[in-house]
């Protein structure tokens, strides 16, 4: 799996990690250790967000067909039988 960011989106998250950084653990790292970390973290952990992600839309899909198909069931006419 490979994500795909946008330049923008890649600038903006690089700054995000820097601001990070400094923030939390009061360490300036440059554009390049960012951007090192930034693709380490999509080649490592992007997988599992990923893959939780598609969880999230097989049960929501799962949920949705079910409901459907209730909709579906409750259309049908009911059946008489005649006997004479």
């Amino acid at each position: 799996m490979y994500l795909r960011l946008s330049q923008e989106q890649k600038e903006r998250i690089i700054r995000d990690i820097k601001d990070y950084f400094f923030e939390e653990h009061a360490e300036e790292i440059g554009e390049l250790a960012a951007g090192n970390f930034l693709d380490f973290m999509v080649k490592e952990i992007g997988p599992y967000l990923y893959n939780e992600g598609i969880h999230d839309a097989r049960d929501m899909l799962e949920q949705k067909l079910m409901n459907l198909d209730e909709d579906v069931q409750s259309l049908e006419k009911p059946v008489h039988h005649n006997r004479d």
